[in-house]
This record gives C-alpha cells, structure tokens and sequence, in this order.
C-alpha cells in the first residue's frame, strides 16, 4: 500500500474510534454527585427563601424519610457538611464544622425541631461511643462548635437539621482521631439494656416489630431497680429520643417520639428499610440526668407484607405494634 493510502486509512480509522468513544460516553453520561432539579422527590416550602440552595430535599422531610436510611453523604440536596478538621487528636477536643448552601456560603437560617436548631450525633464507626449533642452557632460566620470527647480511630459525624424554607435533611461525614485503634465487636440482637447508676440500676427494654420494609412503632419500658419509672422528665420536647443506626454504612433512621405518659413506656415511629443490623441509643432524662440506653437489633427475614407460599401474609405476625 503506497504512503498517502496508509495515511488515509489511519485517519478513517482514528475517526472511526472516536466515533465510538463519543457514543460510548453518551450512553454511560456523566458521574453527577446530585440528581437534576426536576428529578428530585422533595421540594422547598418556601421558594422565596435563600436563593443560594438550588437543590430540594430528596427525602421529602422527615414525613416521609423513615422508609429509608439517610445520613449517608455530606453532600445533599444542594447542602454540605464541612468539617473545620479532618483529623484530631484523642481525647476532649471541640469540633467545629459549616453547613454549606449550593453557593458555597454558610447556612444561617434554620427551623427549630425539638427544641433545637441542628442535632449533631457522633458515633465512632464501630457504633461505640455515642454522643447526641448540640452545637453553639455563630451567627455571624455560620460556623458551629461543640466540645465532644473522641477515642482513637474513625467517627461519623451526623448533622441532623431543617434549613429555613425546606425540608429536613441529614448530612455526614468522618472525622480521623489519632492514635492505636481496636474495635470492639457489634453485641448480637439484644433488647435490653442495664445501666448501673448513682441512682441505682435502671433496666431499659425494647418492644415492637423489626421486620423490614414497613412502618412500625418500637416501645422502650425503664425501670429503676425493679420498679416502673413513672417520673421522666422531658428532654428537648419529648420522654425520650431514638436514635437508630445501621452497621456498616451507618446509615441513619428518622425516629419519631409519639406523644404519650412520663413512664414506664416510650413509643417511637419508624422503619428498618432492609434487613441488617441496627444500633439503637435511647435517650432520656430522670432525676436532672440525662441517660442513654444501647441496643442491637437484628432486621431480618421477608419484609412485612410479603406473601408466603400457603398465600397467608406474614404481616402482624411479630409485631403488635406494625401499623
């Protein structure tokens, strides 16, 4: 084949390829970290507030986000979780971070739910150490701090908040601590809770049914030495607060606390979305003390409303509770 031959068929044949690879890119798209605007589930209340955050909750606030585990990235819905540090160093230490609108400025805005603005929870990842407490914000440069107290190895960090004008939503991220780190092993499914006190020994249980893929409303019943407690006292607009989380990913669970008596029992709304292990921290307040109590629950078998062979559904069969 003569020079100017062999040059025209390495040009039809490079154009060839990239007539491949341009398709070939078209078909897998882009790698985008959000959905587009009009693919998103939630909305925002109020379009008039804060031009900065372009993105809706895809959670549809926390109505609807029980069905699923959040809480899984520090970018969401057009909002970021920005660590002031990445890494520090054991012990008591204060951790300061920003909530970020898609405009890269600090959110300022927010709307109270139980009792406070942003609910932060830092777990370590091994689910030990947890600790539910609330920042001090800023209000001129948006940033909020808290003093926590952190053993070696990786914690989650999870901001739990309803900006102004939307839904609410979580965001998380890890925090590195310095230092030797051994991981103690998750506990298997157990219900109940012993918390030896000053006050005496407080036995905290845990009811309801844990089948996945369906609503459901867990029961937690404290006892003080033996006999029901009938006195709690509220703690941020409520007898007590559930936090849930899923082991591996650490997923979050929205967990709602039902109006109801000052004792023995305490009713929470929720939902484990799929089977897997869940770490479940419950806290309440008795005697000016706040306590938290730790479980571990197992979410398995078929989800609540599958059929089995005979054509019975399996629903209600293990839960009084599941509604």
């Amino acid at each position: 084949m003569s020079t100017p031959l062999r040059v025209a068929a390495f040009v039809t044949a490079l154009v060839a390829a990239f007539a491949v690879a341009w398709g070939g890119g078209r078909l897998v798209g882009p790698i985008d970290t959000e959905p587009a605007a009009g693919e998103m589930a939630g909305h925002r209340t109020d379009d008039a507030h804060d031009a900065d955050a372009e993105v809706v909750d895809a959670h549809g606030g926390h109505s609807s986000a029980v069905a699923e585990a959040t809480g899984l990235t520090a970018r969401a819905d057009g909002f970021t979780l920005a660590l002031a540090d990445r890494e520090v160093a054991p012990g008591r230490t204060r951790l300061d971070f920003q909530v970020l609108t898609s405009s890269g400025r600090p959110l300022l805005d927010y709307t109270r739910e139980h009792e406070k603005d942003l609910h932060l929870i830092v777990v370590r990842r091994d689910l030990t150490g947890f600790q539910h407490v609330h920042p001090t914000l800023d209000p001129v440069t948006g940033t909020w701090s808290v003093d926590v107290r952190l053993t070696p190895g990786v914690w989650r960090v999870v901001a739990d908040l309803v900006p102004e004008g939307w839904d609410g939503i979580t965001l998380a991220d890890d925090l590195a601590v310095s230092g030797d780190f051994v991981p103690r092993p998750l506990p298997t499914d157990d219900r109940t809770a012993t918390l030896r006190t000053d006050e005496g020994t407080y036995t905290v249980t845990l009811e309801g049914d844990t089948a996945p893929g369906a609503s459901t409303v867990l029961t937690t019943r404290i006892e003080l030495d033996g006999e029901p407690v009938t006195d709690l006292e509220p703690y941020l607009g409520a007898f007590g607060h559930l936090v849930a989380m899923r082991a591996g990913d650490l997923g979050y669970l929205h967990v709602h606390p039902e109006e109801g008596e000052p004792g023995p029992g305490i009713d929470f709304a929720t939902a484990f979305p799929e089977p897997a292990t869940y770490r479940l921290f419950l806290d309440f307040q008795h005697r000016g003390t706040v306590r938290t109590a730790v479980f571990t629950v197992e979410s398995g078998g078929a989800p609540a409303g599958d059929q089995s062979d005979d054509g019975h559904s399996d629903e209600g069969e293990g839960g009084d509770h599941a509604h």
